[in-house]
């Protein structure tokens, strides 16, 4: 005969499922988002959701873990927004979705950028570590020392297969419809050389305020005036910009007030694609969709 702790155990353990994220579990995912601190509103949650595709942990009913990932073509997908509410922590839960997540992904190559808790999860599913992304945020201040932006201009419609391309140049990604969303909740920078736009930046309104990212330029330089032009009509209101250990931008992201307050381990599923240059990434749409 069953004892009452078995019984419960058997119980608990044909609550629990495994689905589908669908629009009926935002709210339920913005709550696991507010337990853990994140930043994530609910227009974030259904703005990921809409380009992305993933996972939920319920039990009882509700949401107690989610998993999201985003595809880039056919080779290559972001994945991100993993959580799994700290009552149900060390049952196995992160692994159920990340092997649910990873097995709808494969076989593109898939980037993440982890917490220092979630290396473990991932390197054991064969994740291996290829830089930091460190967050600045702030308010800047209003003395800043910004970059001239003679050279950059707001982005229009005719400019986007340049986007396209640079960004594709940057990270070996083809995200037509990913930038396409971006520019059309932001708004859009393009640096001109010879007439011709060779690096850009977008922001839109995210989480406590502002995020500037993704940001594409072929220099530091370039990347500080795109990001000068991005602050510019913001005023004093709240900016966060994620951007990768090697950008050479943090000193200055800081002397103008984006302190930095957090690291993340960018990590690789698979054969990372080369850089092809001459421009790359200095600032990132987010932690999640890279």
């Amino acid at each position: 005969m069953a004892t009452e702790a078995t019984q419960a155990g058997e119980r608990e353990i044909e609550d629990v499922a495994l689905i589908a994220f669908a629009r009926a579990h935002l709210k339920g995912a913005l709550k696991l988002s507010q337990e853990m601190s994140w930043p994530y509103l609910l227009k974030d949650w259904e703005f990921a959701l809409q380009l992305g595709r993933g996972f939920v942990v319920t039990s009882a009913g509700a949401v107690v873990g989610t998993a999201l990932w985003w595809p880039y073509g056919d080779t290559h997908a972001s994945a991100g927004m993993v959580i799994v509410s700290k009552a149900v922590q060390g049952r196995g839960y992160g692994a159920r979705l990340m092997d649910a997540l990873l097995a709808a992904a494969r076989p593109r190559i898939v980037t993440l950028n982890s917490t220092a808790e979630g290396l473990a999860l991932y390197a054991r599913r064969g994740f291996a570590s290829i830089g930091m992304l460190h967050q600045h945020h702030g308010v800047p201040g209003q003395g800043r020392d910004m970059p001239p932006v003679g050279n950059v201009r707001a982005m229009v419609p005719s400019d986007f297969e340049a986007i396209v391309g640079l960004d594709h140049e940057a990270t070996g990604w083809m995200r037509r419809e990913m930038l396409n969303r971006l520019i059309e909740v932001g708004c859009g920078y393009v640096l001109l050389r010879d007439g011709i736009p060779r690096g850009y930046a977008i922001s839109r309104l995210f989480g406590r305020g502002h995020v500037i990212g993704p940001v594409i330029a072929e220099s530091p330089t370039d990347a500080r005036a795109l990001i000068g032009a991005a602050l510019a009509p913001l005023g004093s209101v709240f900016v966060r910009i994620d951007t990768s250990a090697s950008s050479q931008l943090g000193d200055w992201l800081g002397n103008i007030g984006l302190q930095k307050v957090s690291d993340a381990t960018t990590m690789v599923l698979g054969t990372q694609m080369p850089w092809t240059g001459p421009a790359r990434t200095f600032a990132v749409a987010n932690q999640s969709f890279g």
